[in-house]
């Protein structure tokens, strides 16, 4: 029999079926939140993976649209590739599990969330981390939770804790927490420029409410919990070290690994590999434990002296910033460019302008079909690093980053009323030393203001990271932490932000939890830094956006008809349209409300498209000039097109003040003539006459 445990959480009812579903997974938590289900899994292999040094755990969301009532697009038919969403899900849900896993456990594990069905009241996100959580936690794989989430939205200035759909949508916070029984371990956000102290105070009533999640997991786990298996530990024995000790002495590594250029601490780190490589070459075991031995020492060797002695790698003061540099319009011909460079981490951004039509279209789990205007996209070429790599694009780490620097940089920007474009910028990472997501905010910032967006404010990121030691009051922040930092350290907290408030927060880390202190500490230390970052570089760069497009970017003129008009527009089948667009080279997009936005780059173009569409919805009324090209000649007279699709008939009494008696006497096919508008004649056709224009 299986067993169903449930509580109340945020107004509605979370429900747990264990062994009722995928009983032959190490464990399994079959979820209901309100109508939301979602079947979540955690199984592992028997045994380790051999020849890696790292913990093998992949995380998958999967968004069924038989959820929604949809079937998919495409000549298949079904589920393709993750979706940007389920991806970014993914990274939630791995960033607070992974720290809980034993450091040495080299088993493959996967947890997989299946979306099976969506209530908009109950996103399924949440429902998912949840699952995941219950699911490892009652499953054999040995996991040091439980952890649980909550996510914090923001309507009309309250909290509103696990919103709708609707309400995360339009709410001015987007905050998911995640805790373990005493600490925070993981936090992302996207904000409306929220004020660093309603930042903290959002992030601290997530927590409360994951005490009681973590109660709830503590119940299952007590009736249906398997007990946690043994393991064979890949971790390096105490002998080596002290082995390696001898060879190379901690004052040697020291000296290998303190210094400002990366190049030169992986030569270092390469004579000491060669060194030990030989002193030990008579023992294989050893010799195949040393890389990660290595790697192990180096690490102990940075946080102690960070630790103790506030001695950064580079010789920075823990609260200094590396060199910075920016400018713009690096790049020629594109509509926007600027790069960024801090430290040894330099990123290019380009941004791109167009139609309105030419955004995002996203096919998924919402009900109604999604679309984005604004597109951020990261990418990281093995180059960046002096590595040598096929690039087989971009990867789960590369949309996420893309995904962080978009999400800084939506607040600020000007509404469709505004400036009625599509935009696309893209981050290329030149050189890479840590924190590029960072970067990208930076440069992304700086090259919409180049191609003449305009923003409302500035925005800027910066990472902290952290070391800490035996006790919770025993840690120093590194503000703008390297990479040497990133991998060695505790902690990765990006925040972006205006001078007013925060915009964006993803926060890394590798131990269990951070205390109230270092999250303030560390939101502190990001505004600090953020705000030198634009005062001292980028407004030197660009202080504010362009006051108009550039000269290779499409110009957009915006006009609204009456709706009933768009279909005269449009024309039988677009033929209207159509002949608009060709005669003129614009793009035309249309609302259903009747907004006409003619994008284009020629001027001239663009005026003659407007006036098209200007002449095809007026109504027409006696006395209107118009100028138009004989299309048709009959035997009692000439039709002239004045606008693509919309035609009138000038009688052959009406072409010459002379009486004439032929049609052909006067006109031809493809003459431009001048007409005034006579009305409607019997058959509902616009009358014109040519003759009495002077009169006019």
């Amino acid at each position: 029999m299986y067993k169903t445990f449930s509580m109340e959480l945020a107004g509605r009812t979370l429900s747990v079926d264990v062994n009722r579903v995928g009983k032959q997974a190490n464990g399994c938590a079959f979820m209901h939140y309100g109508d939301t289900t979602v079947l979540s899994t955690a199984t592992a292999s028997e045994k380790p993976r051999d020849g890696i040094d790292f913990f093998p755990l992949s995380v998958e969301y999967e968004e069924k649209l038989y959820a929604v009532g949809k079937i998919p697009g495409g000549f298949n038919k079904r589920e393709g590739k993750a979706s940007e969403n389920a991806i970014l899900t993914s990274r939630v849900i791995d960033r607070p599990m992974r720290p809980l896993f034993p450091k040495d456990y080299r088993n493959d594990v996967t947890l997989n969330n299946m979306v099976m069905s969506v209530d908009p009241a109950c996103r399924p996100e949440l429902v998912a981390m949840l699952g995941a959580a219950i699911a490892t936690c009652i499953s054999d794989i040995p996991f040091d939770g439980p952890c649980a989430m909550t996510q914090v939205g923001m309507i009309d200035g309250e909290f509103v804790i696990n919103p709708s759909q609707e309400q995360w949508k339009k709410g001015n916070l987007n905050l998911t927490v995640a805790s373990t029984r005493e600490k925070v371990i993981m936090i992302e956000a996207g904000a409306n420029e929220i004020p660093e102290a309603t930042m903290i105070e959002a992030i601290y009533k997530a927590h409360e409410i994951n005490q009681t999640i973590i109660e709830f997991i503590d119940k299952i786990v007590a009736e249906v919990g398997k007990p946690k298996h043994t393991y064979e530990s890949c971790a390096v024995p105490e002998e080596l070290f002290a082995a390696i000790r001898e060879v190379v002495t901690p004052e040697e590594m020291e000296e290998a690994v303190f210094t400002d250029e990366k190049q030169v601490r992986e030569e270092n780190i390469r004579v000491i590999t060669e060194k030990l490589e030989e002193a030990f070459a008579e023992n294989e075991e050893w010799l195949a434990l040393l890389p990660d031995a290595i790697y192990q020492y180096e690490k102990k060797t940075v946080r102690k002296m960070i630790l103790k002695d506030h001695k950064r790698p580079d010789g920075r003061e823990i609260t200094q910033i590396r060199p910075l540099a920016a400018e713009v319009d690096i790049i020629p011909r594109v509509h926007g460019s600027a790069m960024f460079t801090r430290g040894q981490t330099q990123i290019c951004n380009v941004c791109t302008l167009a139609p309105l039509s030419e955004q995002q279209k996203i096919d998924g789990l919402d009900e109604n079909e999604v679309s984005k205007r604004y597109m951020h996209h990261y990418n990281f070429p093995a180059y960046s690093v002096g590595e040598t790599k096929v690039s087989r694009g971009p990867g789960r780490r590369e949309i996420g980053h893309g995904a962080l620097a978009e999400r800084a940089l939506i607040p600020v920007l000007p509404s469709e009323d505004e400036f009625p474009y599509a935009i696309r910028t893209v981050s290329e990472t030149f050189e890479s030393n840590g924190s590029t997501s960072m970067a990208s905010t930076c440069a992304s910032c700086m090259s919409l203001m180049a191609a003449g967006v305009p923003i409302r404010k500035m925005v800027a990121g910066i990472s902290c990271g952290l070391v800490t030691g035996e006790s919770d009051d025993d840690f120093v922040l590194l503000t703008d932490i390297q990479g040497l930092e990133d991998f060695f350290g505790d902690m990765d907290f990006k925040v972006t932000g205006t001078t007013e408030g925060i915009t964006a927060i993803q926060m890394d880390i590798k131990i269990h939890g951070l205390t109230r202190a270092i999250v303030e500490g560390a939101i502190a230390r990001c505004r600090e830094a953020r705000l030198f970052i634009m005062d001292n570089c980028m407004k030197k760069a660009i202080a504010e956006p362009r006051k108009e497009v550039g000269p290779y970017a499409p110009k957009i003129i915006s006009l609204q008809i009456d709706p009933e008009k768009i279909g005269d527009v449009v024309g039988q089948r677009g033929k209207t349209i159509n002949e608009i667009i060709a005669r003129t080279g614009v793009k035309i997009d249309i609302t259903d409300e009747g907004k006409v936005s003619v994008c284009g780059t020629d001027p001239d173009m663009m005026a003659k498209a407007l006036e098209y569409i200007k002449t095809i919805v007026t109504d027409y009324q006696e006395g209107q000039i118009f100028t138009g090209v004989v299309v048709s000649i009959k035997e009692f007279g000439a039709f002239v097109e004045f606008a693509p699709g919309k035609e009138g008939m000038v009688h052959i009494s009406k072409i010459a003040k002379e009486r004439i008696n032929r049609v052909e006497d006067v006109l031809t096919l493809g003459d431009r003539v001048t007409v005034v508008c006579l009305g409607k004649d019997k058959m509902g056709r616009m009358s014109f006459s040519m003759k009495d224009v002077a009169q006019q």
